[in-house]
């Protein structure tokens, strides 16, 4: 199955399923944790994690596939684009730190 945005064009899954996966692994990964810390059940806590992944994954597929123009990427320099996935590395870290720390004092 190819993945095509709303004109008919294909585009690459690949950044959608990056994206999507990265935000669910966080999701329901800190989410029921932080849920329970708040004084929900754990119920509730992994029913509302899987709704907020479900969002965000809706909101990816938007972002990633339904609304990207291909032809926009080669516009941007290679050297650009390897600069800004570094720095989303580095903040993708520093949030996974950030989140685990109150969980851990």
């Amino acid at each position: 199955m190819r993945f095509r945005n709303r004109e008919g064009v294909p585009v690459d899954p690949v950044p959608f399923f990056v994206v999507a996966g990265l935000a669910c692994m966080l999701v329901l990964s800190f989410g029921p944790l932080y849920g329970q810390a708040l004084g929900a059940g754990l119920e509730r806590s992994a029913a509302g994690s899987v709704i907020i992944s479900l969002a965000t994954t809706v909101g990816a597929y938007y972002r990633q596939v339904w609304t990207v123009r291909p032809e926009l990427l080669e516009t941007v320099p290679a050297g650009i684009r390897a600069e800004r996935l570094f720095y989303l590395m580095v903040v993708l870290a520093a949030l996974i730190v950030g989140l685990a720390i109150p969980l851990i004092l």
